[in-house]
């Protein structure tokens, strides 16, 4: 696997006005936070960033706003998942003519494609493009799983289908399996799932994470320590984290908003996504998860 993409690559928010407009200033605001607490590279739009609200020309110039502000500092890995395979080529010529390093796309999300459509999903990226593919292996039923041999066969024999980021059920057994069967074809595995399995991925050989961004640094923090072969202190500063980590699970964006704006990130923390926002106890109990971690942040 290629050395050089490593460490936890986040998802940047998409911060809104309380009248649900795309906020430019502060969509900068989070790249340049993310790149301050040590991220090795930014990645979206993606689910964490609600890409699934976006209008078109929203999605065009959330990625304009994110490249501009990495400036070349680290790679930006830009989300190109779509309901059609056109559109998703359009969008990820779009993306490397930015300036993007990669693109990350799931298979159609509304048509759900068949394997043999899946697979024709991604070749046709692969032919329209001389930047990196990473193939988005998502659960459902937003994603379309699919089993280690398609994705494997995908990095043997599509030239850009190089990265995988990996989030379904059984994530770690799968990153295993994928890297066994494509050979040196893969050149990266990432987890995903607001790092979660953060640990058991990096001794599987996971070149890293993209969790949501709203701590980028305590969690390069762990994979720091695990690259010096601290794995002891990472796994008890993990421990820590793991508390907020099964928050988010439980409340999804609307957790991850909450925390960029407590972090004075964002001005504002309202979401389009479908949910509920956190009620006083969810509040009250984030208070007390986070009362834990704030010593440890970098930013």
């Amino acid at each position: 696997m290629d050395r050089s993409w490593r460490g936890v690559f986040p998802i940047v928010v998409t911060p809104f006005t309380e009248g649900l407009e795309m906020d430019e200033a502060g969509l900068r605001r989070v790249a340049a936070f993310c790149i301050e607490a040590g991220a090795k590279g930014l990645v979206g739009p993606a689910i964490a960033g609600e890409f699934f609200t976006l209008s078109d020309d929203e999605r065009r110039r959330w990625l304009e706003i994110v490249i501009h502000e990495a400036g070349g500092q680290v790679p930006v890995i830009a989300g190109a998942t779509c309901g059609h395979t056109l559109p998703a080529v359009e969008f990820s010529r779009f993306a490397r003519d930015r300036g993007a390093a990669c693109v990350m796309s799931m298979p159609p999300h509304i048509l759900h494609p068949d394997a043999e459509g899946c697979f024709r999903h991604y070749e046709a990226l692969s032919r329209a493009l001389d930047i990196p593919v990473m193939i988005q292996n998502y659960a459902g039923p937003l994603g379309t799983p699919m089993p280690a041999p398609l994705i494997a066969r995908m990095c043997r024999e599509l030239p850009q289908a190089r990265y995988i980021k990996e989030e379904t059920a059984s994530a770690p057994h799968l990153m295993s399996q994928v890297a066994e069967a494509a050979g040196p074809r893969c050149e990266g595995i990432f987890g995903g799932q607001g790092g979660l399995y953060l640990l058991d991925e990096y001794r599987r050989g996971a070149s890293g994470s993209m969790p949501a961004c709203q701590t980028t640094d305590l969690l390069q923090t762990v994979w720091d320590r695990l690259e010096a072969g601290q794995e002891q202190e990472a796994r008890s500063l993990f421990n820590r984290i793991l508390p907020l980590i099964n928050y988010e699970r439980l409340h999804g964006i609307a957790l991850c908003k909450e925390v960029l704006y407590r972090r004075g990130v964002i001005a504002c923390p309202a979401f389009r996504a479908p949910g509920p926002s956190l009620d006083a106890l969810d509040r009250q109990e984030l208070d007390s998860i986070l009362a834990d971690i704030e010593p440890l942040y970098r930013v």
